[in-house]
């Protein structure tokens, strides 16, 4: 099964899961932005659940800003995803709980 880990390198929860999962691909999205149809399919499983609301970029922005949809917010913001979104064959998964390593087989 292939596994492709999307977040920002200097992310230390995406270090761990990267750690863990020696045999991903890594994608930055800062570097490497989410195409318009990841940005569709990610807010189609996950919902509002994808904007981190606890982030530095989220606070600074204005209350403008943070009433746009998650799909203009992820567009201009790609920081604002939650960290990791980890695609395992066809299953998407968000963070790294113990709910998600137990799904990917780990812990």
């Amino acid at each position: 099964m292939s596994i492709t880990l999307y977040g920002i390198k200097t992310c230390d929860t995406c270090r761990k899961a990267l750690k863990a999962l020696p045999e991903a691909a890594f994608r930055d999205i800062r570097a490497e932005p989410l195409s318009a149809a990841e940005r569709a399919e990610f807010i189609g499983a996950f919902g509002d659940a994808l904007i981190n609301r606890s982030s530095t970029t989220w606070r600074g922005l204005s209350e403008a800003e943070r009433a746009q949809s998650p799909e203009a917010l992820l567009a201009a913001h790609p920081t604002l995803m939650k960290r990791p979104v980890i695609r395992a064959g066809d299953a998407l998964h968000l963070g790294w709980k113990a709910n998600v390593q137990t799904a990917l087989g780990i812990g």
